[in-house]
């Protein structure tokens, strides 16, 4: 599978335009859409590609796409969260007809993708929740601190196009906003050692390749998670919008190895800081690895702010566990 994935034109200047919609909604109670999530028209392209490949997240450019993900109502879907019970997210897509949604297509082995960033990318979560017959999708909240958080539901209704849909919620409690982490091309999760390959440039496709090894040795046995050997996420610092990328070529295709190397092919719409997030299976396990990322040599991830979050409590939130650190095991999937 040859995927590419793109996001163009959006200034990074508007991220403080997206940054000021933190308190758009809570994981229970209505969610209010700020000004910059009201729906856009049908010519968004914020689902897969128009081959059916495996990208996520739109494009915006000469085209006026946006990316995924920074709408909560798009084409006639909206993303809404509904009050849940202690330790559950739960959240419902309602269609054209003003009705929740019962009919998804599986996309990756799944038919709902959940993802939730806190704000300051410093807490990841890929998840799959279940759906009730009455068009509510729950699962064990992801939200594993106190802070602003982006959720995003990446789905393709039965009969419509692939969206990813994004919507702003609030796990109350003290928050000390924690800055970036800066540029590298290797990490550690779990034992791993990830090192990354590529550098990404505005506008233009570019390969990242991201190999694994564990104890000094390459990781030759990467198993399927999803369809594919890997899954690459990247958030853009600052409107967080979404970009999900599948690699290039499939298990049982016949000419993609099991590790140690997974290809992507991605191009990021302008200059500015990204956070990527690889997962991948091993030993039985999905591990994330985290990077940042700085597309465009003058480009300077902007300093992070200290925030507080409400001391009131949600219903439908656990428990304020303490900050998620970036990189800390925990970032996970279900």
């Amino acid at each position: 599978m040859n995927t590419t994935m793109k996001l163009s034109g959006f200034a990074l200047g508007l991220a403080a335009v997206f940054g000021a919609a933190y308190g758009v909604g809570r994981v229970a109670g209505p969610v209010t859409p700020a000004a910059a999530e009201t729906a856009h028209d049908g010519n968004a392209d914020t689902g897969h590609g128009a081959t059916g490949e495996a990208g996520h997240g739109g494009t915006e450019g000469a085209s006026g796409h946006l990316p995924g993900g920074l709408l909560v109502s798009d084409r006639g879907y909206t993303l809404t969260p509904v009050t849940a019970a202690a330790g559950e997210f739960a959240f419902q897509i309602t269609g054209p007809d003003g009705r929740p949604v019962t009919a998804y297509d599986v996309a990756h082995d799944k038919r709902m993708h959940l993802i939730v960033a806190r704000r300051d990318l410093s807490g990841f979560r890929h998840v799959h929740p279940d759906l009730s017959p009455d068009g509510t999708w729950r699962v064990a909240s992801p939200l594993d601190g106190p802070g602003a958080w982006r959720a995003f539901a990446d789905f393709t209704p039965t009969g419509g196009e692939a969206l990813t849909l994004g919507v702003d919620v609030t796990v109350p409690g003290p928050l000390t906003a924690r800055p970036l982490p800066a540029p590298a091309t290797s990490t550690t999760v779990d034992g791993y050692t990830v090192t990354l390959a590529g550098d990404p440039q505005p506008g233009r496709t570019a390969e990242l390749t991201l190999t694994i090894s564990r104890d000094g040795q390459p990781v030759t046995d990467l198993e399927p998670y999803l369809g594919a050997y890997g899954h690459l996420v990247a958030l853009r610092q600052g409107d967080l919008a979404y970009l999900h990328v599948h690699p290039d070529g499939a298990p049982g295709d016949g000419r993609t190895a099991p590790g140690p190397a997974v290809t992507f092919l991605a191009e990021v719409p302008s200059a500015g800081a990204y956070r990527l997030y690889l997962d991948f299976k091993h030993g039985g396990a999905v591990h994330t690895a985290e990077f940042t990322v700085v597309a465009g040599a003058t480009a300077t991830p902007p300093a992070t702010t200290t925030a507080a979050t409400p001391p009131a409590t949600t219903p439908g939130v656990p428990a304020p566990t303490g900050e998620a650190g970036h990189g800390t095991p925990g970032h996970g999937h279900n």
